[in-house]
């Protein structure tokens, strides 16, 4: 594969990792504000800050330096879209290595990010709280918000190769041929 084919994957990859974690905030913020005070209220008494700032301050001193508050910001937000960039390859594995149909590997993105960095990592790495120490509603939320960002990578990774004329996936053909 030559450099133009890989800058052009980690080009979709990027924009659309971005793109889906823009189109999940305001979700995510919507369902919180609809949530019942007293979920709320024990979910910010539990939640120790932003995962993404708790990672970037934790792996920041980890490394033994002291940064502004200013700078940690930039670090955080670094984390923050470095892991919806790093998981949108997911949508094109399922789409393309695996064969699964749009909608399923746009759902199935969403989901698993939701699973393994939301339920999984982040608590793990004490990036949170402990899963229990969180309403059910919140698990919820973290599970429809991670729903829309795969669905949003989905949605501008396929807009990207149809616009660039990247040739669809061979179960697309198989279907339309029918």
């Amino acid at each position: 594969m030559g450099v133009r084919p890989v800058a052009g994957t980690v080009a979709t990859w990027a924009v659309a990792g971005y793109a889906g974690t823009k189109a999940m905030e305001p979700v995510s913020m919507l369902l919180y504000r609809h949530e019942p005070a007293q979920a709320r209220a024990a979910e910010d008494a539990a939640r120790p800050g932003p995962p993404y700032r708790v990672a970037g301050e934790k792996v920041t001193s980890a490394l033994g330096l002291d940064l502004t508050d200013d700078v940690l910001d930039k670090v955080a937000l670094g984390f923050h879209y470095g892991l919806a960039v790093s998981w949108a390859p997911l949508y094109g594995v399922l789409r393309r290595q695996v064969g699964l149909a749009a909608p399923l590997a746009a759902l199935l993105t969403g989901l698993a990010m939701s699973v393994v960095a939301d339920e999984l990592m982040t608590p793990l790495l004490s990036f949170s709280a402990p899963n229990r120490a969180y309403p059910f509603v919140t698990h919820l939320r973290g599970v429809a918000a991670h729903l829309v960002f795969g669905t949003s990578v989905g949605a501008v990774s396929e807009a990207i190769w149809a616009i660039t004329g990247r040739p669809r996936p061979a179960t697309d053909m198989a279907v339309s041929a029918r």
